[in-house]
């Protein structure tokens, strides 16, 4: 047991002091993409990046906002995961990726987030949107709230989805923090991603 608690010890501290030397060392990847941040969680160590401020449009990544305002829901006990909602018709024809929900019925909050997060679906976004705010428009106002309230200063939303507008962007930056909070905020909500 002691051994374990030394091991355990040695690596909690050691492991972020090791992420700060690599990141003085390494050179950035090669990466075929205009901005990126890669960090330690744990420490907050900047390990890679390039443009991390830069606005860009975020598109699919914008469903970690989304998640984040549903998990926050979940968490005030405005909805529940088995708590059905009905499925509308400008949900049903949201262009892009879909979970292909059909009008008129309806789909429970924890199938929702599965459809959003493994398919990236428009139309969980929207259902999620509509069931938490009234309204896709007025959820993107609760993004932005949100997003200023987290510090995210280059980040604005015009919709759940992410579909593109020239209004509608983030940086790596404000995305990897959202990312994080995720991880630290809703634990019990990360298997998701998995």
């Amino acid at each position: 047991m002691f051994l374990l608690r030394a091991v355990i010890l040695f690596f909690s501290v050691c492991l972020p002091l090791y992420a700060q030397v690599f990141s003085d060392l390494a050179p950035p990847p090669e990466l075929n993409s205009r901005a990126f941040l890669l960090i330690d969680l744990q420490s907050g160590a900047v390990l890679a990046e390039r443009n991390a401020d830069e606005r860009i449009e975020p598109a699919s990544l914008t469903k970690l906002m989304t998640a984040y305002l549903a998990f926050e829901a979940l968490y005030q006990k405005r909805i529940t995961m088995q708590q059905k909602l009905p499925v509308s018709v400008k949900a049903w024809q949201a262009p892009g990726s879909r979970m292909f929900l059909e009008p008129d019925t309806e789909v429970t909050v924890e199938a929702l987030l599965k459809g959003l997060i493994v398919q990236s679906g428009n139309d969980a976004a929207i259902v999620l949107a509509e069931a938490i705010s009234g309204s896709e428009t007025q959820f993107a106002m609760a993004m932005n709230l949100e997003a200023q309230r987290l510090g995210l200063s280059n980040t604005n939303f015009v919709n759940a989805t992410g579909l593109p507008d020239p209004q509608h962007y983030s940086s790596a930056r404000d995305l990897a923090t959202l990312a994080g909070l995720i991880v630290s905020r809703f634990p019990e909500h990360f298997a998701f991603y998995s």
